[in-house]
């Protein structure tokens, strides 16, 4: 069998490596994390049943996949910016398992103890990629080592060291930044808010900025604060970021025109605070097949955030892993077909998740989604 060596040990990076597994194909996950445990995995995941659940099933883990899946993460809460309730949708303990919630502590701690031992080889964050004759790569990682591979793979996320290989695309930013803080333990430190937020995602728009919160399986609510602005916008807001104690007060100060309980969410969160500045890439990329390189999900098809991304990268995964199940001497072969199928299937969840953007940052927002959401099967 061909050496594989897939860079990212993220949903999709793993979800491939484990079908390859199932196939007795041997690959390599190289992570620039130290351990498993470097760095908290965020918030929750919701998983369609035709794309991140048909992954996981093609990956031999439905079983596990249905203790972890939160049904209930299912609900909705949408208001605006003065507290009104717009639309509130509660899940039935009957309810299809559509889009459930996993976390993606759980999803990630699943794939990883689906994988032999030695599969992800930790500490190794690539600096770069030599091809090499016959579509062979030779990688270089942080502190000097080196591997080669047959078939390289990236699913190293929006900033990929491997897309390059394939495309001179970049990605854009959307002049959106997103402020994650969190609560935790919320219903039993907090049971009036836990009441107020409910079991899964609740959603408040105002003019320029929104507030949501989403309640994980370890009791932890996430909240993000959502706001638009130029692409500097986190180092010219005049918020202390690299000091939470200082940032919350002037967090909260940006809401202070919004109803309470939402400045009522903002005090309770604790100084846990992280900040990302929304990007894409275009849609419909595609490029012409490279001898021995691919991508997959966010490195392939970055998109902005509207549940869909995971659940693509998943799919990608688990697609090209049964390529190469298919034709195992020929992983370039393999490849190529994958991306073929790829790249249409890429362009309209991309195109759908740009248009939700779009919903999501304008001055209607609230209503705009209340008309998406509002032919669901159930409601209350």
């Amino acid at each position: 069998m061909s050496r594989i060596a897939i860079i990212g040990a993220g949903p999709g990076g793993l979800l491939l490596a484990r079908v390859l597994h199932l196939h007795g194909i041997e690959a390599v996950v190289y992570e620039r994390d130290a351990s498993p445990t470097a760095r908290t995995q965020g918030g929750m995941l919701d998983l369609h049943a035709d794309t991140g659940q048909r992954a996981l099933r093609e990956a031999g883990l439905e079983a596990e996949f249905l203790t972890m899946a939160r049904r209930e993460g299912q609900d909705h809460r949408l208001l605006d910016h003065t507290g009104t309730v717009l639309l509130r949708q509660d899940t039935p303990d009957d309810a299809p398992l559509d889009r459930p919630e996993v976390d993606r502590a759980d999803l990630r701690a699943t794939l990883l103890g689906s994988l032999p031992p030695g599969a992800v080889a930790w500490d190794h964050g690539l600096e770069r990629a030599e091809p090499l004759p016959g579509g062979r790569h030779r990688l270089h990682f942080c502190g000097g080592r080196t591997a080669e591979c047959d078939l390289l793979v990236g699913a190293d996320g929006a900033h990929s060291r491997v897309r390059p290989l394939v495309t001179d695309a970049r990605p854009t930013p959307l002049g959106a930044h997103v402020v994650e803080l969190g609560v935790p333990d919320l219903v039993r430190a907090r049971p009036d808010l836990g009441a107020l937020v409910g079991r899964g995602n609740y959603w408040a728009f105002g003019p320029g900025r929104s507030l949501s919160a989403q309640l994980n399986g370890d009791g932890r609510l996430r909240v993000y604060l959502t706001f638009q602005g130029p692409e500097d916008w986190p180092a010219t807001c005049g918020i202390p970021f690299d000091d939470p104690a200082r940032a919350r007060p002037r967090l909260r100060e940006q809401f202070a025109d919004w109803a309470p309980e939402f400045t009522d969410l903002i005090d309770a969160c604790d100084q846990t605070l992280t900040v990302r500045s929304l990007s894409t890439l275009p849609v419909g990329l595609a490029w012409d097949h490279v001898p021995g390189v691919t991508l997959l999900g966010d490195a392939a098809h970055l998109m902005p955030p509207s549940g869909e991304g995971a659940n693509a990268a998943l799919l990608d995964g688990a697609e090209l892993g049964l390529a190469l199940a298919a034709d195992p001497h020929a992983p370039d072969t393999a490849a190529h077909h994958y991306e073929r199928a790829m790249f249409p299937r890429a362009q309209e969840v991309a195109r759908h998740s740009a248009r939700i953007h779009e919903i999501l940052m304008s001055p209607d927002a609230a209503r705009r989604l209340v008309a998406i959401l509002q032919p669901a099967q159930w409601e209350s």
